[in-house]
């Protein structure tokens, strides 16, 4: 189990009678995928001979998630269990999470062991009985008693996508569709038989071998020429055992086999985490067109003005760079509100919608990936306050105990590289449904024409290069120029943050 912070989750019993075939979205006429956490437990009554229990199934954690992994079981059949104790770890799309169950009982029987894959929600994985139950009446017990199982709903990949940073209710194309499905199907176009050219069939020599990919991928990594190879499988298919038994007519004796060879690389599996960020940074490079203003911007007042500040809090606070970056971007943001907006389609209109407040996401790197909490209504925050909440939202982020509407939304986003000496600029991708983020690159010392005025010497600066990436959508390049400027008069002005 990957060694990162978990979430806790609170769970209580929710009691009914039901039969062996029917499970609790079933009894409740509701969409297991529109399931509270607090319904994930379903109180049942088997028509075989088992005691009252309890099944715990799967439970539906974000508006998006149609199935989840099981992690480490906390406990083992026969154990007590008392409320808050941690029953299982379920891992998202988002995090791993620790089942807490609040009800006393007894750990009966896993239905699904560690390890599981793609458990769709509502499925059983567990019985709980009470305390004082035989539990040796369940060793026989099986999915099926527990009401059965279903396989997990696809996802549209917009849906996928747009988990990670933003409801389903915002209007943006990023959204998840609220469409019911059936309204969905009925909007696809008719299929048409396509029209032939007239060209001449291919022989089953000219076409490709029937493979399994497997096999395909096997005979790409060995060098195999599958055209050569004879099928196995049922009408000729080529299988991976194929393959792997194939030797060349001339060389098999002087050849070493190539199975013998050691890999060259390794295989790591995508988390879910992972494919939501792939899918998501994919769609917006797709459907945001970006474009980029960068400029080199002097912090040398701002550096002295944190170190006074500092120096001067006794310990209450201590401000980072990042700070004076978040409330700076939160004052150009107020100039040029523009930029502070967002592309929407709400019932079928195009609108775009221009935020009040500016809330800012700030990019955290965790074990798990990239999370953007989000420092709500900056405009209206000191430097220690904005400080504060940026501290106290990194370390739950790493650690992934955040709650969801403390990282979807946001209006401004800012990905801060400038710990890494390496880093002179980077480009970063826009955070659907936001219009623009903020790349900050890390400070070098600049050797720049004095100003005083004997000599023609030169002093030491400290500067930082910015780079917006903006939405042309929503923000024209003269207007993403006109941000970078705000930005840039503030941040090289600090005190104007004060005001």
């Amino acid at each position: 189990m990957m060694d990162q912070g978990k979430f806790k989750l609170l769970f209580c019993a929710h009691g009914y009678n039901h039969s062996a075939s029917k499970s609790l979205a079933d009894a409740d006429g509701l969409n297991p995928r529109q399931l509270p956490a607090l319904l994930a437990i379903a109180r049942s009554y088997a028509s075989k001979s088992f005691p009252p229990h309890t099944v715990v199934s799967m439970p539906a954690l974000s508006p998006t998630m149609t199935s989840g992994n099981i992690g480490t079981w906390q406990k083992a059949a026969g154990d007590t269990i008392a409320p808050g104790d941690v029953l299982v770890e379920i891992e998202t799309d988002k995090a791993q999470m620790d089942f807490e169950f609040q009800e006393d009982g007894v750990l009966a029987k896993i239905l699904k062991e560690s390890g599981e894959k793609d458990v769709a929600v509502g499925n059983p994985i567990a019985v709980m009985v009470e305390e004082g139950t035989d539990i040796a009446s369940f060793e026989s017990f099986t999915l099926d008693d527990a009401g059965g199982e279903k396989a997990p709903e696809k996802k549209e990949s917009t849906e996928e996508a747009a988990e990670s940073s933003e409801p389903a209710d915002t209007g943006s194309q990023t959204a998840p569709s609220t469409l019911p499905k059936e309204s969905r199907k009925e909007s696809a176009p008719e299929p048409q038989e396509s029209e032939t050219r007239g060209g001449r069939l291919q022989t089953s020599l000219e076409r490709e071998p029937s493979a399994s990919p497997s096999a395909k991928a096997l005979a790409l990594e060995r060098g195999v020429p599958i055209q050569q190879v004879k099928g196995s499988g049922p009408g000729g298919r080529i299988t991976k055992q194929d393959i792997e038994k194939y030797k060349p007519a001339s060389s098999a004796a002087s050849t070493p086999s190539a199975a013998g060879a050691a890999p060259t690389y390794e295989d790591i599996p995508a988390s879910s985490m992972r494919k939501t960020i792939a899918n998501r940074l994919q769609q917006s490079m797709n459907q945001n067109p970006h474009y980029f203003v960068a400029a080199t911007v002097s912090v040398s007042k701002l550096l002295k003005l944190r170190q006074a500040l500092n120096t001067s809090a006794d310990g209450q606070y201590k401000l980072s760079v990042n700070d004076f970056m978040i409330k700076a971007a939160a004052v150009a943001c107020k100039k040029v509100p523009a930029v502070n907006s967002s592309w929407r389609e709400i019932d079928g209109q195009i609108v775009i919608r221009q935020h009040n407040v500016v809330d800012i996401s700030v990019a955290v790197a965790t074990p798990i990936g990239l999370m953007t909490p989000i420092v709500k209504g900056v405009e209206g925050l000191g430097l220690s306050s904005i400080s504060a909440q940026v501290k106290d939202l990194g370390k739950r982020a790493r650690d992934g105990k955040l709650k969801p509407e403390e990282y979807q939304g946001g209006t401004f986003t800012i990905s801060n590289m400038g710990m890494n000496a390496a880093i002179d600029r980077f480009t970063a991708v826009i955070n659907p449904p936001q219009a623009g983020i903020l790349a900050v690159g890390t400070t070098k010392k600049v050797a720049i024409p004095s100003s005083a005025e004997e000599g023609n010497g030169v002093e030491w600066d400290d500067q930082v290069v910015v780079t917006g990436s903006f939405d042309h959508k929503v923000v024209d390049g003269a207007v993403g120029g006109e941000w970078i400027r705000e930005f840039k008069k503030v941040v090289e002005n600090p005190l104007e943050m004060m005001l």
